[in-house]
């Protein structure tokens, strides 16, 4: 995921009111480990997946998963 460092709106986490930040992070899903660097709240580590990485690569990573 391309995170935009001139984005003039940060996201901000609705629990703890903090900044998320871009971190990496692990991503579990069919007794896979994927480790990707997403949006992040660094009090809760609540992580913010975003439409284009969920229906874009995400998607075509579950597909060939789900193939096999």
């Amino acid at each position: 995921m391309n995170i935009n460092k001139a984005e003039k709106t940060p996201w901000i986490c609705d629990k703890c009111n903090e900044k998320l930040e871009p971190r990496k992070v692990t991503v579990r899903y069919l007794g896979g480990n994927f480790e990707v660097k997403l949006m992040q709240c660094p009090k809760c580590k609540m992580v913010i997946i975003d439409e284009k990485l969920a229906m874009g690569e995400m998607l075509e990573v579950e597909k060939s998963l789900e193939d096999k």
